[in-house]
Protein backbone atom coordinates (compact mmCIF):
# COMPACT_ATOMS: atom_id res chain seq x y z
CA UNK A 1 0.00 0.00 0.00
CA UNK A 2 1.44 3.48 -0.31
CA UNK A 3 0.84 6.52 1.30
CA UNK A 4 -2.55 7.84 -0.37
CA UNK A 5 -4.23 4.41 -0.40
CA UNK A 6 -7.47 4.69 2.10
CA UNK A 7 -9.01 2.48 4.54
CA UNK A 8 -11.78 1.60 2.31
CA UNK A 9 -9.01 0.60 -0.10
CA UNK A 10 -6.88 -1.40 2.12
CA UNK A 11 -10.08 -3.40 3.45
CA UNK A 12 -11.47 -3.93 -0.07
CA UNK A 13 -7.64 -5.77 -0.50
CA UNK A 14 -8.35 -8.29 3.16
CA UNK A 15 -10.88 -11.40 1.81
CA UNK A 16 -13.93 -10.78 3.69
CA UNK A 17 -13.66 -6.80 5.08
CA UNK A 18 -14.77 -5.39 1.94
CA UNK A 19 -17.40 -2.38 2.60
CA UNK A 20 -16.37 -2.55 6.72
CA UNK A 21 -17.24 0.34 8.94
CA UNK A 22 -14.10 2.16 10.40
CA UNK A 23 -13.08 4.52 13.12
CA UNK A 24 -9.70 6.38 13.78
CA UNK A 25 -7.82 5.39 16.72
CA UNK A 26 -5.67 7.45 18.83
CA UNK A 27 -2.17 6.40 19.15
CA UNK A 28 0.13 5.06 16.43
CA UNK A 29 2.91 7.84 15.22
CA UNK A 30 4.13 5.89 12.35
CA UNK A 31 0.48 5.08 11.16
CA UNK A 32 -2.73 4.49 11.08
CA UNK A 33 -5.21 2.53 13.35
CA UNK A 34 -8.42 1.35 13.47
CA UNK A 35 -11.44 -0.27 14.68
CA UNK A 36 -13.00 -1.97 12.02
CA UNK A 37 -16.11 -3.93 11.71
CA UNK A 38 -18.35 -5.92 9.46
CA UNK A 39 -21.41 -8.31 10.16
CA UNK A 40 -20.38 -8.40 13.53
CA UNK A 41 -16.78 -9.24 13.60
CA UNK A 42 -14.55 -6.47 14.90
CA UNK A 43 -11.22 -6.30 14.62
CA UNK A 44 -8.05 -3.57 14.44
CA UNK A 45 -6.39 -2.24 11.22
CA UNK A 46 -2.86 -1.03 11.20
CA UNK A 47 -1.91 1.09 8.16
CA UNK A 48 1.77 1.79 7.30
CA UNK A 49 2.88 4.10 4.47
CA UNK A 50 5.69 2.05 3.77
CA UNK A 51 7.17 -1.45 4.70
CA UNK A 52 8.62 -1.20 8.34
CA UNK A 53 12.24 -0.91 9.23
CA UNK A 54 14.83 -1.44 12.23
CA UNK A 55 14.12 -0.81 15.29
CA UNK A 56 10.40 -2.66 13.63
CA UNK A 57 9.74 -5.70 12.93
CA UNK A 58 8.45 -6.08 9.65
CA UNK A 59 4.88 -6.91 9.98
CA UNK A 60 5.04 -10.27 8.93
CA UNK A 61 7.76 -10.69 11.57
CA UNK A 62 4.91 -9.23 14.35
CA UNK A 63 1.96 -10.85 13.25
CA UNK A 64 4.21 -14.44 13.63
CA UNK A 65 5.35 -13.39 17.37
CA UNK A 66 1.97 -11.97 18.11
CA UNK A 67 0.42 -15.38 16.43
CA UNK A 68 2.93 -17.67 18.77
CA UNK A 69 1.37 -15.23 21.91
CA UNK A 70 -2.16 -15.61 21.25
CA UNK A 71 -2.16 -19.28 20.95
CA UNK A 72 -0.67 -18.90 24.55
CA UNK A 73 -4.02 -16.48 25.44
CA UNK A 74 -1.36 -13.46 25.55
CA UNK A 75 -2.15 -11.46 22.65
CA UNK A 76 -4.77 -11.25 20.10
CA UNK A 77 -4.93 -13.56 16.80
CA UNK A 78 -3.95 -12.19 13.68
CA UNK A 79 -6.17 -12.50 10.94
CA UNK A 80 -4.16 -10.91 7.82
CA UNK A 81 -0.92 -9.61 7.07
CA UNK A 82 0.87 -7.83 4.30
CA UNK A 83 4.11 -5.76 3.43
CA UNK A 84 2.24 -2.42 4.80
CA UNK A 85 -0.65 -4.06 6.36
CA UNK A 86 -2.02 -5.76 9.77
CA UNK A 87 -5.63 -6.61 10.49
CA UNK A 88 -5.59 -8.65 14.18
CA UNK A 89 -8.72 -9.52 16.12
CA UNK A 90 -10.49 -7.09 18.53
CA UNK A 91 -11.00 -8.17 21.96
CA UNK A 92 -13.12 -6.45 24.01
CA UNK A 93 -11.20 -5.68 27.68
CA UNK A 94 -9.99 -2.65 30.30
CA UNK A 95 -6.60 -1.19 28.56
CA UNK A 96 -4.41 -0.50 31.48
CA UNK A 97 -3.52 2.89 33.27
CA UNK A 98 -0.64 3.91 35.65
CA UNK A 99 -3.49 2.99 38.36
CA UNK A 100 -3.64 -0.72 38.16
CA UNK A 101 0.00 -0.61 38.85
CA UNK A 102 -1.13 0.42 42.47
CA UNK A 103 -3.39 -2.83 42.37
CA UNK A 104 -0.62 -5.68 44.11
CA UNK A 105 -2.75 -8.69 42.75
CA UNK A 106 -2.58 -6.69 39.21
CA UNK A 107 1.07 -6.48 39.19
CA UNK A 108 1.67 -9.87 40.56
CA UNK A 109 -0.45 -11.15 37.92
CA UNK A 110 1.60 -9.41 35.19
CA UNK A 111 4.58 -10.67 36.66
CA UNK A 112 3.63 -14.23 35.85
CA UNK A 113 2.49 -13.44 32.26
CA UNK A 114 5.98 -11.57 31.66
CA UNK A 115 7.78 -14.86 32.11
CA UNK A 116 4.88 -16.15 29.86
CA UNK A 117 6.06 -14.11 27.42
CA UNK A 118 10.09 -14.92 28.02
CA UNK A 119 8.83 -18.68 27.32
CA UNK A 120 8.13 -18.03 23.71
CA UNK A 121 10.06 -19.16 20.90
CA UNK A 122 13.30 -17.17 19.77
CA UNK A 123 12.55 -14.56 17.14
CA UNK A 124 15.75 -15.17 15.56
CA UNK A 125 16.15 -11.05 15.93
CA UNK A 126 18.14 -9.73 18.52
CA UNK A 127 17.14 -6.25 20.20
CA UNK A 128 20.30 -3.59 19.04
CA UNK A 129 19.89 -1.02 21.82
CA UNK A 130 22.77 0.52 20.59
CA UNK A 131 21.65 0.84 16.97
CA UNK A 132 18.21 2.12 18.03
CA UNK A 133 19.98 4.85 20.52
CA UNK A 134 21.82 5.91 17.32
CA UNK A 135 18.77 6.11 14.60
CA UNK A 136 17.01 8.12 17.01
CA UNK A 137 20.35 10.55 17.81
CA UNK A 138 20.41 10.90 14.04
CA UNK A 139 17.30 13.31 14.49
CA UNK A 140 18.01 15.16 16.92
CA UNK A 141 17.79 18.83 16.75
CA UNK A 142 20.91 20.04 17.31
CA UNK A 143 20.40 21.85 20.03
CA UNK A 144 19.58 18.68 21.64
CA UNK A 145 23.24 17.03 20.87
CA UNK A 146 25.17 17.85 24.18
CA UNK A 147 22.27 16.88 26.42
CA UNK A 148 21.89 13.66 24.25
CA UNK A 149 25.58 12.96 24.69
CA UNK A 150 25.35 11.07 28.46
CA UNK A 151 22.84 9.00 27.41
CA UNK A 152 24.63 7.48 23.92
CA UNK A 153 27.60 7.14 25.92
CA UNK A 154 25.65 4.96 28.53
CA UNK A 155 24.18 2.53 25.95
CA UNK A 156 27.51 2.27 24.01
CA UNK A 157 28.85 1.27 27.35
CA UNK A 158 25.96 -1.46 27.27
CA UNK A 159 26.95 -5.17 26.64
CA UNK A 160 24.87 -7.58 24.34
CA UNK A 161 22.27 -9.11 26.85
CA UNK A 162 23.65 -12.56 28.33
CA UNK A 163 20.31 -14.32 28.39
CA UNK A 164 17.98 -14.21 25.39
CA UNK A 165 14.54 -14.76 25.38
CA UNK A 166 11.83 -13.14 23.26
CA UNK A 167 10.53 -9.98 24.58
CA UNK A 168 7.93 -7.77 23.83
CA UNK A 169 10.11 -4.55 24.22
CA UNK A 170 7.31 -1.95 24.67
CA UNK A 171 4.93 -2.84 28.04
CA UNK A 172 3.61 0.54 28.71
CA UNK A 173 0.60 0.34 29.86
CA UNK A 174 -1.68 1.63 26.48
CA UNK A 175 0.02 -1.64 25.53
CA UNK A 176 -1.93 -4.18 28.46
CA UNK A 177 -5.06 -4.90 28.39
CA UNK A 178 -7.08 -7.28 31.13
CA UNK A 179 -9.86 -9.41 29.35
CA UNK A 180 -10.18 -10.18 32.34
CA UNK A 181 -6.88 -12.57 31.54
CA UNK A 182 -3.87 -10.25 30.97
CA UNK A 183 -3.07 -9.66 27.17
CA UNK A 184 -0.66 -7.75 25.14
CA UNK A 185 -0.90 -5.38 22.28
CA UNK A 186 1.02 -3.87 19.67
CA UNK A 187 3.97 -6.41 19.13
CA UNK A 188 5.99 -3.95 16.68
CA UNK A 189 8.95 -4.47 18.97
CA UNK A 190 9.11 -7.96 19.96
CA UNK A 191 12.50 -9.34 19.52
CA UNK A 192 14.87 -11.34 21.85
CA UNK A 193 16.30 -9.29 24.76
CA UNK A 194 17.23 -9.47 27.99
CA UNK A 195 14.20 -10.37 30.05
CA UNK A 196 14.82 -7.41 32.86
CA UNK A 197 14.55 -5.35 29.92
CA UNK A 198 10.51 -5.65 29.91
CA UNK A 199 10.72 -5.50 33.16
CA UNK A 200 12.67 -2.34 34.04
CA UNK A 201 10.20 -0.68 31.12
CA UNK A 202 7.06 -1.57 32.91
CA UNK A 203 8.70 -0.23 36.44
CA UNK A 204 10.94 2.62 35.02
CA UNK A 205 8.27 3.92 31.87
CA UNK A 206 5.25 4.07 35.02
CA UNK A 207 7.24 5.45 37.62
CA UNK A 208 6.51 2.24 40.03
CA UNK A 209 8.27 2.74 43.74
CA UNK A 210 10.45 0.10 44.81
CA UNK A 211 8.23 -1.86 46.46
CA UNK A 212 6.27 -2.20 43.82
CA UNK A 213 9.50 -3.20 41.73
CA UNK A 214 9.95 -6.04 44.83
CA UNK A 215 6.29 -7.34 44.01
CA UNK A 216 6.87 -7.30 40.11
CA UNK A 217 10.23 -9.16 40.46
CA UNK A 218 8.81 -11.52 43.22
CA UNK A 219 6.34 -12.64 41.03
CA UNK A 220 7.88 -13.32 38.21
CA UNK A 221 10.82 -15.53 40.01
CA UNK A 222 8.78 -16.92 42.00
CA UNK A 223 9.46 -15.42 45.34
CA UNK A 224 13.36 -14.97 44.37
CA UNK A 225 12.92 -11.29 43.39
CA UNK A 226 15.80 -9.47 45.42
CA UNK A 227 18.89 -11.00 43.85
CA UNK A 228 17.76 -9.79 40.38
CA UNK A 229 17.42 -5.92 42.02
CA UNK A 230 20.77 -4.88 40.98
CA UNK A 231 20.00 -6.17 37.39
CA UNK A 232 16.62 -4.61 37.05
CA UNK A 233 18.18 -0.82 37.92
CA UNK A 234 20.69 -1.38 35.43
CA UNK A 235 18.42 -2.45 32.71
CA UNK A 236 16.45 0.93 34.26
CA UNK A 237 18.99 2.75 33.42
CA UNK A 238 19.97 1.57 29.66
CA UNK A 239 15.55 1.93 29.14
CA UNK A 240 15.87 5.75 30.37
CA UNK A 241 18.50 6.66 28.09
CA UNK A 242 16.71 4.96 25.36
CA UNK A 243 13.62 6.52 26.37
CA UNK A 244 15.01 9.82 26.89
CA UNK A 245 16.36 9.66 22.76
CA UNK A 246 13.31 8.47 21.52
CA UNK A 247 11.24 11.63 23.02
CA UNK A 248 13.62 14.14 21.79
CA UNK A 249 13.83 12.76 18.30
CA UNK A 250 9.84 12.31 18.32
CA UNK A 251 10.09 16.08 19.42
CA UNK A 252 12.71 17.13 17.27
CA UNK A 253 12.24 19.71 14.19
CA UNK A 254 14.87 17.71 12.68
CA UNK A 255 12.25 14.46 12.81
CA UNK A 256 11.01 13.29 9.84
CA UNK A 257 7.22 13.16 9.55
Amino acid sequence: MTRSASPDEVLAAIPGWRGATFEELPGGLTNRTLRVEKGGRRAVLKIDPAPRKPPFNSRQAEARIQDQAAAMGLANRVLHVGDTVLLAEWADGEVWTRSHFDDEQALARLGRALREIHGLPLTGRVFDLQAAARQYAAHLDRSDLDDAKSHLALIESMRGPMNLCCCHNDLVAENIISTPEIRFLDWEYACDNDPLFDLAIVVAHHGLSGQQADILLDAYFDGDGARWREQLNVQMRFYQALCWLWSAANASPAQEK
